[in-house]
This record gives C-alpha cells, sequence and structure tokens, in this order.
C-alpha cells in the first residue's frame, strides 16, 4: 500500500466538530427532535412510593379513563422478559409484586400526548404492604445485604508488616453518590415495523445492549430490533445501561398499541428511576515510616450498589485496581463489598469506580502527612512507583514508562509549589476565619475495560464510484468529537480529505 499523501495525514489535526455548525444553528436533531411519525402516542412510568414493600392491589382504573389515555400496561403485558439488566437480569421492566426502591416503575400510560399520560400515571390507586428497607451502606454491612459476593484483594504479609511498623492509623472516609444529569433526558421512540420488526431511536452509549434488551422484551430474535442514536446530549455513564429500561418499554407499548410510541421522562421521573455514581464507606488503617512510606495498607471498600446488580462488579472491582493510584504498596489487603439497598440501582459514571479507589488512596496519603507535620506532597513522593524495583501493581501488573515523579516535580517548580504553601501557611495562621489551602495530586488511570472482551470495536466503510465515503462506526457521539475523531483516522488512512468522509448514526444494522 502506497503511504498516505503528506496534505491528508489529519490525525491530530484540530478540526471543527462535524455539527458544530448544526450546534450553533439549533438544527442539530436529537432523540426528541426527530419528527414525529404520524399516530404518535407518548408514555409515562406510574412511580412506586415505596422504598421496599409488597404489592396488594394496583387499581388502573382513573388512570384508563384518563383523558386522552390509550392503553396501560403492567408487567403482564410484556410478551417477552420482564428484564432490562443485560448482567444479572435483575432489572425487572415493571415491578410485579415487590417494590424494591421508591420510584421504581409499577406501569406504563400511553397517551395522545406527554403531560396526558404523566398526569394519568398519577391518578393509579395502590395499596402497599410495607416491608422493612436498607437504604444506607452501614445498614448493608451490618445485615450482610449484597448484590454480589465480597471480593478480597491480598498482597504480601500485609499483617506483618503492619505489627512491624513504626507508626499505625486508622481513618474513615465517606464519599457520596452523584446524578449524571445529562441535559438531555432518558428517552426512546420506537416504530414498529412490517412483519414485526421494531425500530428504536434511543438516547444511549450502548446501542448493541439496548437492542439486546429490547428485543428479550418483545420475545423476538435480536435481527428483528433495530437501535439507532446519532448524538446524545450528555451521558456520563447514566446512558450505558439505563436507556434499554426506557427503549424495552416504548418497543413494548409500541407492540401493544401498533402505534409509534415516544417514552421522554421528565427530570424528577428520571432522578427518581435513574441510577447514579455508587457512594462509598473507606475504612483503613495504614503502617508507615518517618518519611510517610506505606508499609502495610488495609482498606475496607463498601459500596452502596441498590436493588440490582447492574455494573456494581466492574465499578468495585475498578475501585479496588485503583487503590494504588500512583503508589506502591507492598503489603495490601483490600476488602470490597457490594451492598445491595432499597435505591435505584447504581451504575456508570466517569471514572467508573477509578475515583472511589484513587480518593480513597489519596485520603490516607493526607492523613499520614497530617500525623507526622509533613508536606502532604512529600508523602505522596516517597510512595511513587519506583522504575525497575517497585514498578508492579498489586494486581500483577508492570508499570511502564512511569513518569509521575519527574512530572510531579516539574509542575512543582513551575508552579512555585513550595513557595505558595509557605505563603498560605504564613496567610492561615493570621486569618481568623477565612483560610486557604494547595494541593498537587498525581493520578494513574486505566483506560480499558477490566472485562477484556469489551476492548474491541467495528467500522464499516463504503467507498462510492464518485470517491465519496460512508463511514459506520461502533462508537457513540455525546458531546466529544468521536466522530471527526474517526472520520480523521479514515482520510488519513486513504489519502484523502477529510471532508469527502460522511458518518452516518449508530445504528445496530451495520
Amino acid at each position: 500500500m502506497n503511504a498516505p499523501i503528506a496534505e491528508h495525514q489529519v490525525v491530530g489535526t484540530p478540526l471543527r466538530h462535524d455539527s458544530a455548525h448544526l450546534h450553533v444553528a439549533g438544527a442539530a436533531p436529537y432523540a426528541d427532535d426527530i419528527d414525529e411519525t404520524h399516530g404518535t402516542l407518548h408514555a409515562a412510568f406510574g412511580l412506586a412510593e415505596r422504598a421496599h414493600a409488597n404489592i396488594v392491589s394496583m387499581d388502573l382504573t382513573r388512570v384508563r379513563a384518563a383523558a386522552g389515555v390509550v392503553a396501560v400496561l403492567t408487567a403482564a403485558d410484556i410478551p417477552g422478559h420482564n428484564n432490562f439488566g443485560a448482567v444479572a437480569h435483575d432489572d425487572p421492566i415493571l415491578a410485579e409484586r415487590e417494590v424494591q426502591y421508591f420510584g421504581q416503575p409499577l406501569f406504563m400510560v400511553v397517551a395522545q400526548s406527554h403531560e396526558l399520560a404523566r398526569r394519568a400515571a398519577r391518578l393509579a390507586r395502590i395499596e402497599y404492604q410495607n416491608l422493612p428497607a436498607i437504604i444506607e451502606i452501614d445498614d448493608a454491612l451490618l445485615q450482610q445485604s449484597f448484590v454480589l459476593p465480597t471480593v478480597t484483594l491480598e498482597r504480601g504479609d500485609w499483617r506483618g508488616a503492619m505489627a512491624s511498623a513504626p507508626h499505625r492509623l486508622r481513618g474513615t472516609l465517606r464519599l457520596g453518590g452523584q446524578e449524571q444529569f445529562y441535559l438531555e433526558g432518558q428517552i426512546a421512540y420506537a416504530l414498529p415495523r412490517e412483519d414485526g420488526d421494531m425500530l428504536v431511536y434511543s438516547s444511549t452509549q450502548h446501542p448493541s445492549e439496548v437492542q439486546h434488551m429490547v428485543a428479550e422484551a418483545l420475545g423476538v430474535s435480536v435481527n428483528r430490533v433495530a437501535i439507532e442514536c446519532r448524538r446524545m446530549g450528555g451521558a456520563f455513564g447514566g446512558k450505558e445501561t439505563q436507556p434499554a429500561l426506557f427503549a424495552a418499554a416504548a418497543a413494548v407499548m409500541a407492540r401493544h398499541t401498533g402505534r409509534p410510541v415516544k417514552l421522554r421522562a421528565d427530570r424528577d421521573d428520571d432522578f427518581l428511576i435513574t441510577g447514579k455514581r455508587h457512594d462509598f464507606l473507606v475504612e483503613y488503617e495504614a503502617g508507615f515510616d518517618e518519611e510517610g512510606r506505606i508499609a502495610s495498607l488495609d482498606v475496607m471498600l463498601a459500596s452502596r450498589c441498590g436493588y440490582s446488580v447492574d455494573l456494581s462488579g466492574p465499578v468495585n472491582d475498578r475501585a479496588v485496581m485503583h487503590i494504588d493510584n500512583c503508589y506502591f504498596l507492598e503489603n495490601l489487603r483490600v476488602v470490597s463489598h457490594r451492598c445491595r439497598t432499597h435505591t435505584q440501582s447504581a451504575t456508570a459514571f466517569r471514572g467508573f469506580g477509578g475515583p472511589q479507589g484513587m480518593l480513597a488512596i489519596e485520603n490516607v496519603m493526607d492523613d499520614i502527612a497530617r500525623h507526622l507535620g509533613q508536606d502532604p506532597l512529600e508523602v505522596r513522593r516517597v510512595n511513587f512507583y519506583v522504575p525497575g524495583s517497585r514498578d508492579t501493581t498489586p494486581y500483577e501488573m508492570k508499570v511502564e514508562d512511569f513518569i509521575a515523579d519527574d512530572l510531579v516535580g516539574q509542575l512543582a517548580d513551575e508552579a512555585h509549589y513550595h513557595e505558595r504553601r509557605e505563603q498560605i501557611r504564613i496567610w492561615n495562621r493570621h486569618s481568623g476565619n477565612l483560610k486557604r489551602g494547595i494541593a498537587l495530586t498525581p493520578v494513574k488511570f486505566g483506560i480499558s475495560f477490566t472485562a477484556t472482551h469489551l476492548n474491541q470495536a467495528g467500522a464499516l466503510v463504503h467507498v462510492y464510484t464518485d470517491g465519496s465515503v460512508l463511514l459506520n462506526h461502533g462508537g457513540t457521539e455525546m458531546g466529544q468529537g468521536l466522530y471527526i475523531k474517526v472520520a480523521q483516522v479514515v482520510a488519513e488512512e486513504l489519502g484523502i480529505g477529510v471532508e469527502r468522509i460522511r458518518v452516518s448514526a449508530a445504528h445496530t444494522g451495520k
């Protein structure tokens, strides 16, 4: 193959986003902007008002009689599997007999408009038998309530090293959850096609998983379902597994009515239904020397996973595997509890467990520095990986090209860290209420999936007779400019200008 022409070596060139002209003109269509087919109906969920309860009775008479209502569906109306959980199959689309969290969908309403569907969904008369609810991590630990078995990672003689360490320190840290708060909420638009096929426009990071879950809910083979996503108005992990609920529900309602159905979650419903970042309880004991070098570390990580598995396995695994961050931990025990609570199922969020693990070890570093009266940056640096000797992670991976120490040294000098720290110390000594602080914190983050089979991708390239190219790939666009980046790779490989490449929407049919 001939080398690409020099003027077409476009990888790394700063180009504008391929949809920039549409964004600034307000003309970039998101799922809710797609022209609605004649006869489109709108849907809403009826939500549980208990954290944990048995459903004694559910009277939907007033819901069915409400203005504009076309159909009301319960779990019994789902033709296939009542599940949208891809990992453990423990996420019901609609609760059947037991409510497992406040806000869990119980039934679906299809009406002539979004507002009419939401109003009708509030008219149900539901009788509950309240059950004990586990809400907090501490209660889950006390009752040994877990969605997955506890995982323990051990390295070296952590007990012996702890016993002989000159200094020992215990600490506790609580990390709260977070709402992804994507600007575009959860939405799906399902359109029945000929001979039982179904097309769903979904705001999702994972079209193929949504395809599988919709097919299961409809009780059809996967080749009967197509998912399309041109762009998302933000995701941050909240649209990895959670969109399958909305897509599956919309598809079931479209199948039942024979008409297109749009399910757009109002923001308050979205908050109640969907999962957040896992919040964590961290407890640790550290043994260390006069310089702050850690001889032994014993850490307990407990996360609130919610009522189902979702992605709690890999999220917590990543937290375990980021407990080292940039530091060599020769003697270590990490115990990771995945707590089951009667709350929304916690899900993916940027960093995917990594931030929780790194915050844990950084808190340890700060506590050690305070205990010894040392600069926290120096305690961090003395614990850094050392190429050639102290360079293996607790999970037996060799750390290559470790430059954090040199980089931190350079940053500290260029940012005048030590001078500014001294100025802040003097300021704080003389300031009664207003205090200042400064920190320089390193980060080492793994960029691949812990499930290695997920580290793959595919693309379809059509070259037409006029020299233009149509490109489709498995990635999704959520504002990061992925489409133009992939187009740059194709342009350079083919030796053509990027303007000759058209990238089509992510579509499971391709």
